[in-house]
């Protein structure tokens, strides 16, 4: 069997989290909800990939607070209609598909919030076109043409605590399986952590105890409220001179393990339009290994993985414990099922496509047959 196809267990309070393969569907924002409400296309899109045969089944960043979408189509998960919306449309994709765990990625936009879609040219929106004065660690906008955001005070530092906590047992009450707290792509708790954004002069600014101290008191928070599996995405890197840097990616990795994480996700940049990026293939992976080897904490790696035995490499080298693949799952959403007959592996489908199959990979459907009745 190969690496990528081998079993990864996530420990939690609440006990361990098995999965079936190394790979997860990373958190891709749709920016299709009413309202923060879940519609039809999260039906359509979350059931499309729980049968991907990938292992877990990321949700898109879902904001804990309307003021923290990223847009005004943004998901949300915070008050008894986002939280009804999004169980009826996920329960509805679950019961189509192959039993998939499910991890729910929270966040908070910060001073990049209250933007037009994409497709839309993703500019900042004043009200007059659906947009609101967003919030962020400082009063520095993302772009020097934006206003800039209301810096946030100690009062609505609690408020955006307990918003993460609320939304966290909101998925719980779920059956949701995993939380993943966005800290990554320039969004508000990486917005605390880079020096690039956070100028603040008390004690959530300043040196590295100061910029983590937020971020770190809202896994604290959550972890307290929740026992199931709970990790953070994490951008290891700014890509700017004097920004959040790998080094302090790992020693901050380290001290949420000691508070309970059960995982990091490493991703880099998003926090400044000075970013620099060399991209290619693999291109955040060693960042992944760093923080894998200096904090000794499970890890995800992703970025330009799309090739199954470049991804079955990884595993095997020991860069990561699981990959996650976005786009690509986007583009080909049996990816898997490639892999599994590239690399012999088996991967769970409903039966509905279990004929579809090309005679040279007939087995990859587990003991399942090309033609069998």
């Amino acid at each position: 069997m190969s690496h990528l196809f081998s079993e990864f267990t996530l420990q939690s309070p609440r006990g361990p989290l098995t999965l079936h393969n190394r790979v997860v569907v990373a958190p891709m924002c749709q920016y299709s909800a009413n309202e923060g409400q879940a519609t039809d296309w999260h039906l359509m899109h979350w059931g499309n990939l729980l049968n991907s045969g990938a292992a877990m089944f990321f949700i898109e960043a879902t904001a804990v607070s309307p003021k923290g979408r990223i847009t005004p189509a943004c998901l949300g998960l915070w008050d008894d209609a986002t939280a009804a919306a999004l169980n009826d449309k996920l329960s509805r994709a679950r019961h189509l598909a192959p039993k998939v765990p499910i991890c729910i990625q929270l966040a908070h936009a910060g001073r990049k919030a209250s933007s037009a879609a994409p497709w839309h040219g993703g500019q900042l929106l004043d009200t007059s076109h659906g947009g609101w004065q967003a919030e962020a660690p400082s009063a520095i906008p993302h772009l020097e043409q934006e206003t800039p955001p209301d810096e946030i005070t100690a009062q609505g530092l609690i408020d955006i605590e307990q918003a993460f906590v609320k939304a966290a047992q909101s998925a719980d009450a779920m059956g949701i399986e995993a939380i993943e707290l966005h800290g990554a792509h320039g969004y508000l708790l990486h917005q605390f952590l880079s020096p690039i954004a956070n100028k603040r002069t008390d004690a959530y600014g300043g040196n590295f105890d100061n910029r983590t101290r937020f971020p770190l008191q809202v896994f604290k928070a959550v972890r307290a409220a929740y026992s199931g599996v709970l990790g953070i995405r994490l951008s290891a890197t700014d890509w700017v001179d004097n920004g959040w840097t790998p080094e302090e990616t790992a020693d901050f990795a380290a001290r949420l393990k000691q508070e309970g994480a059960n995982f990091v996700h490493i991703s880099t940049s998003g926090v400044s339009a000075q970013q620099k990026i060399p991209v290619g293939p693999e291109f955040q992976v060693p960042f992944a290994k760093l923080v894998k080897d200096k904090a000794g904490i499970p890890t995800i790696a992703v970025g330009l993985i799309t090739e199954p035995h470049q991804a079955d490499n990884i595993i095997a080298r020991g860069d990561a414990d699981l990959v996650a693949l976005a786009r690509s799952f986007l583009y080909k959403p049996r990816w898997m099922w490639e892999a599994a007959a590239a690399l012999q592996g088996t991967v769970e489908a409903s039966p509905q496509y279990w004929r579809s199959l090309p005679r040279e990979a007939q087995t990859v459907f587990g003991s399942v047959r090309v033609g069998q009745r």
